[in-house]
């Protein structure tokens, strides 16, 4: 019998390690590597648009979920901040039959701070400029994971309100292509 492909799902904060973590795992489990920030990079360059984010992480996932379907092992490596985001792919990843694994990466803000301008020094095409402001935003706005959803063992939530499904939620949260109206 074959093992059932991992999901390992990279959760935290700008600056906080998820990419060398992910990294790591991608060496060292065989795990195809899905970093957002490498593909908005390679498709806008020094832009960020706000707009491209969820598309194209909705085209990670897709991918994401073909490669657990063929028994590939993946890393999504884009902060899942919310926990409805990290339920909508823990249930995405039953639904293929693949085992879910959360890896949460905190560091406190003064550590972020010197990680991220270190990090936009030495390699500036990797980055953009974070602010102060949106650091403390983001970092209020971020659900920490609890500690049933880091070892597997809590239930999946129930969809929000309007979704009768996971699937439903996740296809609006992230789109797989642009809407030509919009």
């Amino acid at each position: 019998m074959t093992a059932r492909p991992n999901l390992f799902l990279m959760v935290g904060l700008p600056g906080t390690g998820k990419t060398t973590e992910a990294r790591r795992i991608e060496v060292e489990d065989g795990a195809l590597r899905l970093t957002k920030d490498e593909w908005v990079k390679a498709l806008y360059g020094q832009a960020n648009p706000a707009s491209a984010t969820a598309v194209i992480e909705g085209r990670l996932i897709s991918v994401a979920l073909r490669a657990l379907d063929l028994g590939v092992d993946v890393v999504l490596d884009f902060g899942l901040w919310s926990r409805d985001e990290r339920t909508a792919l823990r249930q995405a990843a039953e639904t293929v039959g693949a085992d879910a694994h959360l890896r949460y990466c905190a560091l406190d803000a003064d550590e972020q701070r010197r990680r991220i301008d270190r990090r936009h020094a030495d390699e500036p095409h990797t980055t953009w400029h974070m602010s102060d402001d949106e650091l403390a935003r983001w970092s209020v706005a971020f659900d920490v994971p609890t500690p049933r959803e880091l070892d597997g063992s809590g239930p999946l939530d129930e969809p929000p309100a309007g979704f009768a499904t996971w699937d439903t939620w996740r296809t609006s949260r992230w789109p797989s292509s642009v809407d030509p109206g919009a």
